[in-house]
């Protein structure tokens, strides 16, 4: 059971208005954000670095966002924010294959060498202690511009937010999401858990 039952879609015209950005990315305003806007003000700011940090500079595609955000949920254990991830990694061209097979990409070649180190960079850096060293520093210089690396931590530091609200919260999940969980993390291990 959610810690704190969302408002309405309508509840804040300004934060509704802010919010139809998910509509393209996820096809729904999420819970969490819902929740969020019983303070507009943490709503506002929240959807306005959202759409900051997914936005598209170029070779950091809208996918690949979306699967760095999984990657990162996964590692702290956020089912809730999984099942988004992957969903909009879906709705932004990610191909069955990419999505079902996310945690075999060190083997797989569905991923190229820079997807792959942008992976193990968003498994270190959301680790608790931070596993970011050495190698994997000069691995993310070696395939990413300073840009993009920025684009990407942006992503990683993003979900850290999201994952920590949507699992203290146990942000009730969407249906969509739940959809998208269970065809392409089922065989994971992902379930909805506490977020029914």
């Amino acid at each position: 059971m959610a810690l704190v039952n969302p408002l309405t879609q309508d509840a804040n015209a300004e934060v509704a208005e802010l919010a139809k950005f998910f509509n393209e990315t996820l096809g729904f305003c999420p819970n969490s954000v819902l929740t969020m806007q019983i303070r507009p003000a943490i709503a506002r700011s929240f959807i306005n670095l959202n759409k900051a940090v997914m936005e598209n500079h170029g070779r950091v595609t809208a996918e690949l966002k979306r699967l760095i955000g999984y990657i990162t949920s996964a590692n702290t254990g956020c089912r809730y924010c999984e099942a988004h991830t992957i969903l909009a990694a879906k709705r932004y061209g990610g191909s069955d294959g990419r999505l079902n097979n996310i945690w075999q990409f060190r083997q797989s070649d569905l991923f190229t060498s820079a997807e792959k180190t942008a992976f193990e960079f968003a498994l270190a850096a959301s680790s608790v202690p931070n596993a970011v060293d050495a190698s994997i520093s000069q691995a993310m210089n070696e395939y990413w511009d300073e840009g993009e690396i920025v684009e990407i931590l942006g992503v990683i530091s993003l979900f850290g937010y999201l994952n920590r609200w949507n699992d203290s919260m146990a942000t009730t999940l969407e249906e969509g999401a739940i959809s998208a969980g269970e065809a392409h993390l089922k065989q994971n291990g992902w379930q909805v858990s506490k977020h029914l």
